[in-house]
């Protein structure tokens, strides 16, 4: 049997000489070999650096994506998110893309061609939301909290009964600026003017409180990659029952076929069945399912003291180091991204350089609105720990004393 292999390889004529031109060795990487990464410490705006447990989580064997065991994870991702979003909605998943895929899927299933949505504009994330709502044939009406500032309940109150929109969003965290949204009243504001609430918790999801049921939220979507500590590629998703209705009840088929909800939810099992819809990233899927238990195990209620404490530590240090917060309102400040006011006279750029060439520790620059005023510092997850809160107070010291900073 093998020498009779060995034949046939022989008289096999080269693929390379069946009418195809010969292969180039000039279209050949000049590198090759083992996949070369540094290792850093990431406390910038996301992603942070990864979970142990969800690293090793990645590196499971693969299983097909209808596969009963697959299914079974995806549903204890499922169970998971229910308890860290508090809610007993039976609508929840992992949106197959980044933070950026499940924003484009809380819009394109709610809002309609023609339907009026308010957008609350604190930083990048609402205006990015305010162009994804436009794309959609959105009728979108903006309403701009100043630099640095969250939206007032009045405000808001006041634009939802003038406006009457279909939707409502808000940016729960806008890392941009490093504000954090009051939702108190709003779930119940919308309720009784008949509006939809689509809450972004990108960076805010597992490290401050928040409880969808309660608060009356009707769409919440998440990323993997901030307070979770898990790599970005499955990212949460929530949908409230009266939002449920929405979606069965439109008039025109869902935009976007690769973030529609009847069909993705039929193969998260919402409809009581399974169906395939695509191949869902099995790894990242895996990865998730991990942050998620490693959240539950430490508990919500700890989980939320934990990010509060180190964000409490962060300024003790910065404020010994003669920096200030770009929030100035105390309630209005961020615990998982800090935005830190770039003093007169110091090279923002020159310090992120300093800590990175020094210590491989990520600090990040404004975004957007805040680009060049600003400072940022994620305390998300795993990296939410005094060891690495302490590293960034002694780089910033540091950085500045070598610009001849005094405070």
């Amino acid at each position: 049997m093998a020498s009779r292999l060995i034949q046939a390889l022989r008289r096999a004529q080269p693929l390379t000489t069946r009418g195809y031109a010969t292969v180039s060795n000039a279209h050949l990487p000049p590198v090759a070999g083992v996949i070369d990464v540094p290792q850093r410490i990431l406390m910038g705006p996301g992603p942070s650096n990864a979970h142990p447990r969800c690293l090793a989580a990645m590196s499971l064997p693969q299983l097909g994506h209808m596969h009963p065991p697959f299914l079974k994870i995806m549903d204890d991702i499922s169970e998971y998110l229910r308890y860290i979003m508090q809610t007993d909605s039976k609508y929840t998943l992992a949106v197959s893309g980044s933070g950026h895929a499940a924003m484009e899927a809380s819009v394109a299933n709610i809002l309609e061609p023609g339907e009026k949505i308010l957008v609350g504009v604190t930083g990048i994330w609402g205006q990015r939301v305010a162009d994804l709502s436009a794309r959609f044939g959105g009728d979108v009406v903006e309403l701009n909290a100043g630099l640095g500032e969250t939206l007032s309940f009045e405000s808001i109150k006041n634009a939802v009964e003038t406006h009457k929109p279909k939707v409502l969003f808000l940016c729960h965290g806008e890392s941009s600026t490093g504000t954090k949204q009051s939702l108190e009243g709003v779930g119940a504001l919308c309720k009784a003017n008949g509006c939809l609430l689509i809450v972004d918790t990108v960076c805010t999801l597992g490290g401050v409180p928040i409880f969808a049921d309660e608060m009356g939220i009707d769409v919440i979507y998440s990323g993997a990659q901030k307070v979770f500590g898990c790599p970005p590629g499955a990212s949460p998703f929530f949908m409230s029952d009266a939002a449920m209705e929405k979606l069965q009840s439109r008039k025109t088929t869902v935009a976007t076929y690769n973030m529609d909800m009847k069909l993705i939810g039929d193969y998260w099992g919402w409809y009581g069945g399974r169906s395939y819809h695509h191949t869902g990233p099995i790894s990242n899927f895996y990865a998730l399912r991990e942050a998620l238990a490693i959240t539950a195990e430490e508990g919500l209620e700890n989980s939320w003291a934990r990010h509060q404490a180190m964000y409490e530590l962060l300024w003790e240090g910065l404020t010994d180091a003669g920096l200030e917060p770009f929030v100035k309102k105390e309630e209005d400040r961020l615990p998982c991204v800090n935005t830190i006011t770039v003093p007169e006279g110091i090279d923002a750029a020159a310090l992120c350089g300093f800590a990175m060439n020094k210590y491989n520790l990520e600090i990040a620059g404004g975004l957007g609105p805040s680009a060049g005023k600003v400072w940022r510092i994620g305390i998300m997850g795993y990296n939410a720990k005094p060891m690495n809160v302490n590293l960034v107070v002694t780089a910033f010291k540091e950085g500045l004393a070598a610009q001849g900073f005094k405070k």
